[in-house]
């Protein structure tokens, strides 16, 4: 059974790689393949027509369909996640998000939808060199940068390790509101300061603890 991706108003709305400090297995495989390729791919918009779920109506999306119940949740979720980011640009070719990332510092990076098919976002980073991109990859249920040989349940997971593991090569995200909202800030506080895991352990109202969750991250 193909099932196809749920079109609620804010995913239809905006629906929809490091050179010097990236480790050597990802660079080898990914700077010739994944970048070039993204570069000689078309502009971005060209769709397909995607199946909906059980009772809902057909739309159109770049997100091809799923096979299974479990990876449609996941890239709902991530999808959700996204939304709530402040870093996600949606449609976005590889030339616009290196024209935006070049003066910017290095480490400084955003997410975007890829634009090729078979992929569903893409990482663009400011290197010590110039901007650069990374598809990342879905498989399994999870993701991945292509060519790198970790992978994670969440793609903010990926971000959180490649922004503050040893392995580090992202800093700060592209915000499209900066300076980034007080409560944002309250809220990426609390996360680094009692974890992910302890959100509903904290004495705050159901108001307070449903707003850390659409975004338990320290991105």
């Amino acid at each position: 059974m193909v099932i196809g991706m749920v079109a609620d108003s804010n995913l239809t709305a905006r629906a929809a790689k490091a050179r010097d400090r990236l480790e050597p297995q990802v660079l080898e495989v990914v700077e010739q393949d994944a970048v070039e390729a993204e570069l000689q791919l078309p502009e971005h918009g060209h769709q397909q027509a995607a199946r909906a779920s059980p009772g809902n109506k057909r739309v159109e999306t770049h997100f091809r369909t799923f096979r299974t119940q479990s990876d449609y949740e996941i890239i709902k979720r991530t999808c959700r996640y996204l939304e709530n980011c402040g870093f996600y640009w949606g449609p976005m070719t590889v030339e616009a998000a290196h024209s935006k990332l070049k003066s910017e510092p290095v480490g400084t990076f955003l997410i975007r939808d890829s634009s090729q098919r078979n992929y569903f976002f893409s990482l663009s980073v400011k290197t010590a060199k110039e901007p650069i991109s990374f598809r990342i990859q879905f498989k399994g249920g999870l993701f991945s940068l292509d060519g790198s040989k970790e992978s994670f349940t969440c793609v903010m997971q990926l971000l959180e390790h490649f922004t503050i593991s040893p392995k580090r090569f992202l800093s700060k995200p592209l915000r499209k509101v900066r300076p980034q909202p007080l409560q944002e800030l309250c809220r990426k506080r609390i996360i680094e300061s009692f974890g992910k895991d302890n959100i509903e352990q904290l004495p705050l109202n159901h108001v307070l603890q449903d707003y850390l969750q659409t975004f338990p991250f320290q991105v």
